[in-house]
């Protein structure tokens, strides 16, 4: 029983986050990306401080580095990925955002001196033709044939950005997390990114690259509560205390649900509509970041 429950806690955690691509999507209409970067992690932050202070006073210099470390792509993660969301569609940026998984393998060849196994480098391809799929427009092969990602715009690039940088955290995550205590990382990771928004729109607005954008409307402060509550706290906790119940084999596929919410979502919230050869190029990056999850885990088993 306390397996099912897991399961099914995990699963919500999908749904949790499967939401917030078309939420964001739709506060963006009243704000500048980075003001809501800063406004949903500051938040979170504030938040999650009364709960773990006591451990934050006890922080020595090497966990503060590495939460540091953690924060930096954390941050970089959701600022790409929330600029991305102002230039393609929530459904398109779910997707994306899910190949961060096929991109570990890479990463901890590189890192932690891991080498690829066959299956990572399939799911790599079966991706990559889920992206040129997913970028186009047509509903026939000979419109896929006359704009082969073409489509593929300036937001779907940051939201590839944001998968790779994800894709980073994720195995700083497992480096650091066998060496200092999780919780206190998490934190820092909130503050910095938090903090990040803050410093970028500043930034940005003396470049001229973005306008600091700031209108309190429902919807905007419907996305910040939602995003900080629920996606940024709630989502980590159940995160931590329930995975440990649940084989990684399932774990992984459960996870794997996420962008296939947020198309859901999009397609409910936001009347977001997808191409024939859309749907498809989602069906190829589902199935590669299933091929690369499950495989991943039972050859760990073996």
């Amino acid at each position: 029983m306390k397996k099912y429950f897991g399961e099914s806690a995990l699963l919500l955690n999908t749904v949790i986050w499967g939401a917030t691509f078309a939420l964001i999507k739709e506060a963006l209409d009243d704000t500048s990306p980075m003001i809501f970067v800063a406004f949903r992690f500051g938040l979170a932050a504030l938040l999650l401080f009364p709960f773990i202070y006591k451990q934050l006073f006890k922080v020595d210099k090497q966990t503060l580095i590495a939460g540091s470390i953690l924060g930096f792509f954390f941050f970089s993660g959701f600022a790409t990925q929330t600029i991305g969301l102002n230039y393609t569609t929530a459904t398109k940026s779910g997707f994306i955002t899910g190949t961060f998984v096929v991109f570990i393998p890479i990463l901890q060849l590189i890192i932690e001196k891991r080498k690829p196994r066959w299956f990572n480098l399939a799911s790599i391809l079966l991706v990559l033709v889920g992206l040129i799929l997913l970028s186009s427009k047509g509903n026939h092969f000979l419109d896929l044939l006359d704009e082969l990602g073409s489509d593929f715009n300036v937001g779907d690039f940051l939201t590839l950005l944001c998968a790779i940088l994800f894709a980073f955290q994720v195995v700083y995550v497992d480096v650091f997390t066998k060496r200092h205590p999780y919780m206190p990382m998490v934190f820092i990771q909130l503050f910095i990114t938090g903090m990040g928004g803050i410093i970028f729109a500043l930034i940005f607005s003396a470049f001229d690259i973005e306008d600091i954008k700031l209108s309190f409307s429902s919807n905007l402060i419907f996305a910040i509560l939602y995003t900080a509550l629920f996606a940024s706290i709630l989502a980590t906790v159940i995160q931590l205390k329930y995975q440990k119940v649940v084989s990684p084999t399932k774990a992984g596929i459960i996870y794997s649900f996420e962008p296939i919410m947020a198309a859901l979502f999009a397609y409910f919230l936001l009347t977001e509509k997808i191409s024939n050869f859309g749907v498809l190029g989602g069906l190829f990056i589902f199935i590669g970041l299933l091929f690369s999850e499950v495989l991943e885990k039972r050859n760990g088993k073996s």
